[in-house]
């Protein structure tokens, strides 16, 4: 799992100080390890975290033809988040953050 967050960090395009929010403030030196391909132990926080990330980014695959589309959407402003963009909402830096973004995108799946 923290292989395909490490990806997906790098499509996002994100920094390390971001990605270390998105995923519950662990260390800079932690995701250097990781992008070497050296992976630890993940506790329950870590685990749902990467769940919800890897959720966002499969939902947007499912919703947008186009991988560059959903790379670009989270750095949308966006009317369902009070027009700020998915991201900002992401690095509020609480797991329900991730959640609100993964809870929004199912619901737009589900109408198909």
């Amino acid at each position: 799992m923290q292989r395909g967050v490490v990806g997906l960090f790098e499509r996002w395009q994100l920094t390390d100080t971001e990605a270390s929010i998105l995923l519950g403030e662990i260390s800079p030196r932690t995701l250097q390890r990781w992008k070497q391909g050296q992976y630890g132990r993940v506790g329950i926080d870590l685990a749902a975290r990467m769940s919800n990330l890897l959720g966002i980014h499969r939902a947007l695959r499912m919703l947008l033809a186009y991988r560059e589309r959903g790379y670009d959407w989270i750095r949308q402003p966006n009317s369902a988040f009070e027009d700020r963009r998915a991201f900002d909402v992401m690095l509020g830096g609480q797991i329900t953050d991730l959640m609100r973004v993964r809870r929004y995108l199912d619901a737009q799946r589900a109408f198909w």
